[in-house]
């Protein structure tokens, strides 16, 4: 089992974009369809960029149409939080990282089957892992997500 913990802030500083930093750290948002993985089609896994922990597969990854990249579930619901945002005026539903402490997204309920749920994260907080490097990656126990 590996243990996923979020690294001192100097360190997410020197290893984050700017971009990552303002959305993991300070709750920002990246502009749709103008992210890394909104339109990325490849076989992998998504995980916490600040401590690696896995989050979303692609196997679970629809376009909804916002430009960011959507997912029906977490890989493990273990591995995310979720929480009452009340910013811009309305509430809505902050997933987060359970151990890096990410910002990651937003879960809302208008979503496709089977969970009717559609988790809109950004790219900014997120690492894809193409499924041809699970195993050198450390992520080997996620292949059978694929089988």
């Amino acid at each position: 089992m590996t243990t996923y913990q979020k690294p001192p802030d100097n360190e997410l500083r020197e290893r984050l974009t700017p971009m990552q930093y303002k959305v993991t750290q300070h709750e920002g948002t990246e502009p749709p369809f103008r992210n890394e993985y909104w339109d990325n089609h490849e076989a992998g896994i998504y995980v916490d960029i600040v401590s690696g922990e896995p989050l979303f597969s692609s196997r679970d990854k629809f376009d909804s149409g916002t430009g960011w990249p959507s997912f029906t579930q977490p890989i493990d619901a273990a591995n995310v939080v979720t929480r009452s945002d009340r910013t811009l005026w309305m509430v809505r539903t902050e997933v987060r990282s359970k151990h890096g402490d990410s910002h990651l997204g937003h879960v809302f309920d208008d979503g496709p089957a089977p969970t009717g749920q559609r988790y809109c994260m950004n790219s900014a907080s997120l690492r894809f892992i193409p499924l041809d490097k699970l195993e050198e990656e450390g992520y080997g126990e996620y292949r059978k997500l694929f089988s």
